[in-house]
C-alpha cells in the first residue's frame, strides 16, 4: 500500500477560519461530488480551542454563501460546501484514494492530509494535479510503500494478544457486558480454567485496548 502525508494550504471555509480565530480542527471528508457546474463537499470537523474562540468560528462560518447545509452539537459540525471555480483539493480526488487519517488543520489554517493507494501512479498523478492548480500550496510531507498493518484505519478491533481476544470474547458472549450482568469473573475465569486475577488482567488490557476507539 502506497501512502502520502501533504500538508497544503487554500482558500478553505475551514482553514480560514483556524487561522482567524486561533483554532484547530480534526475533519473527515464524507463525500463530494459534482452538480449543475458546482463542486459539492461533506465533511464533519471537530473544533478545538478556548470557548470564545469556538463560538466565534462557528458564528462566522454561519454567514459563509459558500455553505449550503451546516449542522452543529457544541464543538462539533457537519457541512456541506458549495464551490465553482479553482483551488478545491477535493475535485481532483479518485475513487482509488482514500484517507487513512483525519484531516488535521492547524492554527495557521494548514491542512495536514495523509492518503493511500493500492496504485502509485494515481497517488503521483493526485499530487501532479494539486501542484498545477491555482490557489493550492502544498508540500510532500512523505511518499512510501509500507505494509498494510502500520496504517492507521478506525478500526473494529484493535490488535489484541491471543489470551486478550479470548477472554473478551467470552465475556461479550457470556453477557458479562449486559445489564444486569449475564456473568461473573469467577464463572468466566472457570470456563477458562485460569484463575480470577489472571482472566481480570487479560480482560482490562483488552479493555484498555477497545474503549479509546470510542
Amino acid at each position: 500500500m502506497w501512502v502520502v502525508g501533504i500538508s497544503l494550504k487554500h482558500d478553505c471555509v475551514i482553514g480560514n477560519r483556524c487561522e482567524k480565530f486561533n483554532c484547530i480542527t480534526f475533519s473527515i471528508s464524507l463525500n463530494h461530488w459534482n452538480e449543475k457546474g458546482y463542486h459539492f463537499v461533506a465533511h464533519r470537523h471537530t473544533i478545538e480551542g478556548n470557548e470564545k474562540d469556538v463560538d466565534a468560528f462557528i458564528k462566522d462560518l454561519k454567514k459563509d454563501k459558500r455553505i449550503v447545509n451546516l449542522e452543529i452539537s457544541n464543538n462539533t459540525i457537519f457541512i456541506v460546501e458549495k464551490r465553482r471555480g479553482e483551488g478545491i483539493p477535493s475535485s481532483h480526488y479518485d475513487p482509488r484514494i482514500f484517507f487513512v487519517k483525519p484531516v488535521f488543520v492547524d492554527r495557521k489554517g494548514v491542512e495536514h492530509w495523509e492518503v493511500a493507494s493500492y496504485e502509485k501512479e494515481v497517488l503521483m498523478k493526485f499530487l501532479d494535479n494539486l501542484r498545477k492548480e491555482k490557489g493550492i500550496h502544498v508540500d510532500l510531507e512523505k511518499f512510501h510503500n509500507v505494509k498494510l498493518d502500520t496504517i492507521y484505519f478506525p478500526k473494529i478491533m484493535p490488535s489484541l494478544s491471543p489470551k486478550q481476544r479470548e477472554s473478551y470474547q467470552l465475556a461479550v458472549e457470556e453477557g458479562y457486558y449486559r445489564y444486569p450482568r449475564k456473568a461473573t469473573l469467577k464463572k468466566l475465569a472457570q470456563k477458562l480454567n485460569i484463575s480470577i486475577a489472571t482472566f481480570q488482567e487479560h480482560l482490562r488490557r483488552a479493555e484498555s485496548k477497545i474503549l479509546p476507539n470510542y
